[in-house]
């Protein structure tokens, strides 16, 4: 994550964003109120894909059956009805 202030967030504010989207490198900017991060939609969209799936009940715990369940006992994907 890069730190900066917001003065420096000002001046270098087209840098930043764009090494952001490209890199996925968050920006956490300081000022006398608080912070502020800055992320690239790509991460955002991953952050609310992940809070929705973790709001549907008991999909962890079939998440995690599924990766301690032995291939052998998978269906062939060619069995998978889509």
């Amino acid at each position: 994550m890069l730190n900066t202030n917001i003065t420096n967030f000002r001046k270098n504010i087209f840098e930043l964003l764009e090494q952001t989207i490209k890199y996925n490198e968050p920006v956490n900017i300081s000022t006398k109120a608080g912070n502020a991060v800055i992320i690239s939609e790509e991460d955002y969209n991953g952050l609310m894909e992940t809070v929705y799936l973790s709001s549907i009940p008991q999909l962890r715990e079939q998440i995690i059956e599924g990766l301690h369940t032995p291939l052998d006992e998978c269906l062939p994907e060619n069995e998978v009805h889509w």
